[in-house]
């Protein structure tokens, strides 16, 4: 790709200041013959023929000076050194991320729309999303494709998984797969709302994994404990299906949640709003900076050699006007 041009030899350019000079002297000459005689008006347009052949020759001159300058064309390439760090989501998919407390929206699709943000900004890190309720379920492996990632997160909707939040899996899910990571750097972003009360694996032994696999967990608590309006979905005599929000009591195991962050280096964050989890991550992409050292190399190209091919055509211009019969300067 050309970057950009260069040229190697300036000065010369100022032989460009004689240019006008030149044509100036040649208008001041006087008349080309010693003796005064009358003739017919020329036909029209026949005195700007006479200059013609002057002015290729002075137009060479001036793209002969240019190649003297010797232009050059720059060609780019850049050599990207970024060692990317690889990040992976969990997202708490259980009912109570249906939560209407994160006005004018529920807790997922807040959530949704703050983490595409995050990943956009990820450039040159590998991102991958697992979702959780009673299990949990790989969306996405770790991959640099964001249009991917985005299309994916948007795919997320809640009652797809077993109800229940099972922590403890879904921490070991991401940390499964991050385990054969060679990045230099490994970050889980656990956000959730619950209290751990499902699955196999306790939260405590998940950490202690990501603990031996180098792996730095950021927790999120997201919404306040207490009562909050939550959609649920009853089916009435008919067979018909219709939600009612109920009011539900949503505990946030906060202390677990900072247990998991402090025991892996990482951090725990409390999102009580829209902003302040837009905040979170947006700290958290601040915390966890990718690396960025770019090598740029720039090939010089000569490009005097059209300006000399077209000086060359202009001062031969002449001859062949001459060969068609156009009236050219004695």
């Amino acid at each position: 790709m050309i970057d950009q041009l260069n040229l190697q030899d300036p000065w010369f350019l100022l032989l460009w200041l004689i240019l006008p000079v030149i044509a100036w002297l040649r208008h001041r000459r006087r008349a080309y013959g010693a003796l005064t005689y009358s003739s017919l008006p020329r036909g029209a347009g026949g005195a700007w023929r006479l200059h013609l052949p002057f002015y290729f020759r002075l137009l060479a001159l001036g793209l002969l000076i240019g190649a003297l300058a010797r232009p050059q064309l720059g060609f780019a390439r850049e050599e990207n050194l970024t060692e990317g760090i690889d990040i992976q989501i969990v997202l708490d998919i259980s009912g109570s991320m249906a939560a209407e407390d994160f006005q004018p929206r529920n807790r997922l699709a807040v959530a949704k729309d703050v983490m595409k943000e995050f990943v956009s900004k990820r450039l040159g890190d590998r991102v991958g999303i697992v979702v959780f309720a009673g299990s949990a379920l790989t969306k996405a492996p770790l991959t640099t494709d964001h249009q991917m990632l985005n299309l994916l997160l948007e795919s997320i909707e809640l009652h797809t998984l077993p109800d229940g939040t099972a922590i403890g899996m879904a921490l070991a899910a991401g940390a499964a797969r991050l385990k054969d990571s060679q990045a230099t750097t490994k970050v889980v972003v656990l956000v959730t709302d619950g209290v751990n009360n499902a699955g196999a694996i306790d939260p405590d032994s998940a950490a202690a994994v990501c603990e031996g696999l180098g792996i730095k967990v950021y927790t999120i608590g997201v919404g306040t404990a207490g009562v909050v309006p939550v959609p649920m979905q009853f089916q009435d005599a008919f067979g018909r299906v219709e939600t009612r929000r109920m009011n539900m009591n949503v505990e946030v195991d906060e202390e677990l949640l900072k247990a998991i962050a402090e025991r892996t280096g990482g951090r725990f964050f409390q999102a009580i709003d829209p902003e302040s989890l837009r905040n979170i991550f947006a700290e958290i992409d601040e915390l966890e900076k990718t690396p960025l050292e770019i090598k740029r190399y720039i090939r010089y190209k000569e490009a005097f050699q059209p300006l000399v091919h077209v000086a060359l055509i202009l001062l031969l211009a002449p001859l062949a006007l001459s060969l068609l019969g156009v009236t050219a300067e004695p």
